[in-house]
C-alpha cells in the first residue's frame, strides 16, 4: 500500500486508540477534563472514521473491535469515571443511571433480534423487475438504520447517553445523564416498536410458499419460451447486456433468469420480465413451466445447477468473439448446442479440439452489431477520430492478452504526438482486476490524455444544457430513484410492469443523449471514456480508426469496415501473430515501440494507401458471417429451431414415461373370458 494511501488509515487508528487509552487513564485518576476531551476525541474519531476512511471500519471490525465494543467502551470508560469522582458514596446516586444505562444496551439487542426476522421476512424466494408484484403484500422498507446498521444505530441512539454522562462528569450533576439516557431509551423504544409493527400479518410480505404458488401462477399465465440465463460479479453485468435488446426481439415470450439477488439492479433498462431465483429448489420450478430453451452469454459456477433441468434445451452464445482461448472453453460441450458468429468461430471450436461436435454448432452472426454504421470513407473533419480501446489482462496471466501494459503508453504517446488525432480512450472495465501493473499502466495512460488536454485549447461548444436535459430523460426512463434504505422487496415494488411503449421511448432518448453527448465536445479535446454511456458501439460510430488487441471489441468494429490496428504485445512474429489469430488478418500490426502509428494514420487519412480493405470485407464475412439474412433474423431462426427440438424431446419424454408407467388396465368382457377346463 502507497504510504500517501495508508496514512490517514494508520492516523484515525492512532486517534482512536489514543483516545481511549487516555479515557481508561482519565476514568481511574481521576481528571475529569481530560475525561471529556478524550471522550470528544473518540467521537470525532468516529465521525472521521465513517466519512472518510470506512474500509478501517471492516478492519476494526474483524479484529473484534467493532463500532458496538468500541461504543460500550466509551460509556463504560465515562460510568467509571462518574463513579470516581468526588465522595466515595456515588454509587447509590449513580446506581439507577447504570440500570438505565444496561437497559439501553437490551433494547439495542431486541432492535437487533428482531430486525433479524424482519429481513426474513423480506427476503423472498424471488425477485422480480418488470413484473407486477402487487400481490405479494410488497412495502418499503424500514429505514436502514433499524434494519441493517446496528453499529450505526448504536451510535446515533446512544450519542445522546454519551453526552449526558460528559455533562454529568463535568458538572456532576446526574440529571444530565438521566436526561440523556431517556432520550436514548425513548429512541430505542420507538425503533423497537417501527419494526414490531413490521412483523403484523397485515404489515410483512407474503410467505414463502406464496410467492411460490404466486411464481408458478406467473410462469404459467405469461408462458415464457425462451430465457437469458445469467450468473456472475458485479463487474460482469456487461455480458448479459449485450444481449438484451436481441433477446426483447425474438418471437415468443422472453424472460431473463437471474441467480444472485443484486444483479437485478445490474442489468440495464429492458422490459423483459426478470426473474431472479438465488436457490436451487425454485430454479428448479422451471422444469414444469413452458421455458422451452435458454441462453447463456458466459460460463459460472451455477451454469452447472441449471443443466440439471431436462425439459430445457441450452445453447451457449458468448459475450464476445475473439481469438482468445476463453472463446473456445471447453465447459461449451455442455450446452446442446453452441451459437457463433461466423464461419470462425466454427473453425476455432476444431482446431481447440475441446469436445465441441461440430454439428452443435450454428452460425447466428452478432445481432447486437445493427447498431455499428459502416465504413463512409475518410475523416472529412480537422482531426482522425482514434478508438483505443484495449482488453484487459485476464486471468491467465499471457502478456499478449492486453497491450495496457507494455505497449499502452507507447501507443497513446504516438498517436498523441499527431497533432491531427483526437483521442478516445476506453479501457476496459475489468483493467487492473487481476494484475495490477494494468491499473497503473491505466491511469499513467489518463494522465498522458490529461497532460495533451491542457496543451490544447479552442472553442467549446454551448451544448451543456441539452445534454443536461437528455442525461435527465435517459435517467427517468431508465434508473429507478430508489432511497438509499430500499431493500430488493421496495425495489419490486417500484419495479413492476414497464408502461407499454417505454422501450421505445428509451431507444429515442439514447440516440438523442448520444447526439448531445458528441455535441457538447469540443472536436479537438480527448476523451477518456468509461461507464456505461456512451456505449462501446457510440464509440465506433464516432471513430475512423480502432486500435485494440486481440479481442471481441476488434471482431464487433469489423461489422463497421473502417480500419483498425491490434497490438503485438505476444512476443510472436508478425507473421506468426497473425496466422495464430484470424482476428489480425485484416489488420494493421503495431510493435510495443508504436513504430507503425504515422504510417497507420496515414492510410486512414488517405483511403488509396489503405491495402488492406478488401481484406477487412472478407475477413468480415469470415467472423460475422453474410449480411442477408440479417443477424437478428439468423438469431431467431436458431431460437425456434431449438425452443422446436425442446418440445419434441418433452413430448418422447412424456411418451416414455407412460409407456413405462402401468396404468390400470381395462374392464374384460364376459364374453371374451375362456372357462376353465376340467382337469
Amino acid at each position: 500500500m502507497p504510504l500517501r494511501r495508508a496514512a490517514p488509515r494508520v492516523l484515525v487508528t492512532v486517534l482512536l486508540a489514543a483516545a481511549f487509552a487516555a479515557q481508561a487513564v482519565a476514568a481511574f485518576l481521576p481528571d475529569v477534563p481530560l475525561l471529556l476531551a478524550a471522550t470528544a476525541a473518540s467521537v470525532a474519531g468516529e465521525g472521521v472514521l465513517h466519512r472518510w476512511q470506512r474500509g478501517m471500519a471492516t478492519v476494526f471490525a474483524k479484529s473484534h473491535a467493532d463500532i458496538t465494543v468500541r461504543h460500550v467502551l466509551r460509556d463504560l470508560l465515562l460510568v467509571a469515571g462518574l463513579l470516581r469522582v468526588g465522595e466515595q458514596d456515588r454509587e447509590g446516586v449513580y446506581g439507577p443511571i447504570v440500570a438505565a444505562l444496561l437497559l439501553f444496551y437490551a433494547l439495542h439487542c431486541a432492535i437487533q433480534a428482531v430486525s433479524v426476522l424482519v429481513r426474513r421476512t423480506r427476503t423472498l424466494p424471488v425477485v422480480t423487475r418488470n413484473i407486477d408484484a402487487s400481490a405479494l403484500r410488497l412495502s418499503t422498507a424500514p429505514p436502514a438504520l433499524l434494519l441493517r446498521r446496528p453499529g450505526h444505530r448504536l451510535l446515533v441512539f446512544g450519542l445522546p447517553a454519551t453526552f449526558g454522562l460528559a455533562a454529568t462528569a463535568a458538572t456532576d450533576v446526574p440529571a444530565a445523564a438521566a436526561g440523556g439516557l431517556a432520550v436514548s431509551l425513548v429512541l430505542g423504544l420507538l425503533g423497537l416498536g417501527e419494526l414490531l409493527l413490521r412483523l403484523l400479518p397485515s404489515r410483512r410480505p407474503a410467505g414463502e410458499q406464496q410467492v411460490l404458488d404466486w411464481f408458478d401462477a406467473w410462469l404459467a399465465d405469461y408462458q415464457p419460451t425462451v430465457g437469458l440465463y445469467f450468473s456472475g460479479g458485479a463487474s460482469s453485468a456487461y455480458q448479459a447486456n449485450m444481449w438484451l435488446e436481441p433477446l426483447a426481439k425474438l418471437d415468443g415470450r422472453p424472460v431473463i433468469v437471474l441467480r444472485e439477488r443484486f444483479m437485478v439492479q445490474k442489468i440495464a433498462a429492458t422490459d423483459v420480465p426478470i426473474i431472479c431465483l438465488p436457490k436451487v429448489t425454485t430454479l428448479m420450478r422451471l422444469e414444469h413451466s413452458t421455458l422451452q430453451v435458454l441462453i447463456h452469454p458466459s460460463n459460472s459456477g451455477k451454469t452447472s445447477q441449471v443443466l440439471r433441468i431436462p425439459t430445457l434445451k441450452h445453447t451457449f452464445v458468448n459475450h464476445g468473439e475473439s481469438d482468445k482461448l476463453s472463446s473456445c472453453n471447453p465447459y461449451a460441450k455442455a450446452y446442446d448446442e453452441v451459437w457463433v458468429a461466423g464461419p470462425a468461430a466454427r473453425e476455432r471450436y476444431a482446431l481447440a479440439e475441446v469436445g465441441v461436435d461440430d454439428r452443435e454448432v450454428r452460425e447466428i452472426g452478432r445481432p447486437q452489431l445493427e447498431a455499428v454504421r459502416p465504413y463512409a470513407g475518410p475523416p472529412k473533419g480537422t482531426y482522425v477520430t482514434v478508438l483505443y480501446a484495449p482488453t484487459w489482462e485476464g486471468w491467465d496471466g499471457n502478456p499478449g492478452n492486453t497491450s495496457v501494459i507494455e505497449a499502452g503508453e507507447n501507443l497513446v504517446r504516438a498517436l498523441l504526438a499527431d497533432p491531427g488525432v483526437r483521442l478516445l480512450y476506453k479501457p476496459h472495465p475489468l483493467t487492473g482486476s487481476v494484475d495490477p501493473r494494468a491499473g497503473a499502466a491505466d491511469l499513467r495512460i489518463r494522465e498522458l490524455i490529461r497532460v495533451a488536454n491542457r496543451a490544447r485549447s479552442g472553442a467549446r461548444p454551448a451544448a451543456g444544457g441539452e445534454l443536461a436535459r437528455c442525461t435527465e430523460e435517459l435517467d427517468r426512463l431508465t434508473t429507478a430513484d430508489f432511497r438509499t434504505s430500499a431493500d430488493s422487496v421496495e425495489r419490486m415494488l417500484l419495479q413492476s410492469a414497464p408502461p407499454r411503449g417505454r422501450a421505445r421511448a428509451v431507444e429515442r432518448a439514447t440516440a438523442a443523449w448520444e447526439a448531445a453527448y458528441w455535441a457538447s465536445l469540443p472536436e479537438w479535446e480527448h476523451q477518456i471514456v468509461t461507464g456505461t454511456r456512451p456505449a462501446l458501439y457510440a464509440c465506433f460510430n464516432r471513430a475512423d480508426l480502432l486500435v485494440s488487441d486481440v479481442s471481441s471489441v476488434v471482431s464487433d468494429f469489423l461489422a463497421s469496415g473502417k480500419p483498425y490496428a491490434v497490438a503485438n504485445t505476444s512476443g510472436l512474429a508478425e507473421d506468426a501473430f497473425r496466422e495464430a489469430f484470424p482476428t489480425v488478418r485484416a489488420a494493421t500490426v503495431l510493435s510495443p515501440d508504436a513504430a507503425g502509428v504515422p504510417g497507420l494514420l496515414e492510410a486512414v487519412r488517405h483511403p488509396e494507401k489503405d491495402g488492406l480493405a478488401e481484406a477487412r470485407a472478407e475477413l468480415k464475412r469470415h467472423l460475422l458471417g453474410p449480411d442477408e439474412p440479417s443477424s437478428q433474423e439468423r438469431f431467431n431462426a436458431a431460437v425456434r429451431t431449438l425452443c422446436s427440438a425442446a418440445r419434441e424431446h418433452r413430448v418422447r419424454m412424456a411418451e416414455r414415461l407412460a409407456s413405462e408407467i402401468p396404468g390400470p388396465r381395462p374392464a374384460e368382457d364376459p364374453a371374451d373370458v375362456t372357462p376353465p377346463q376340467p382337469a
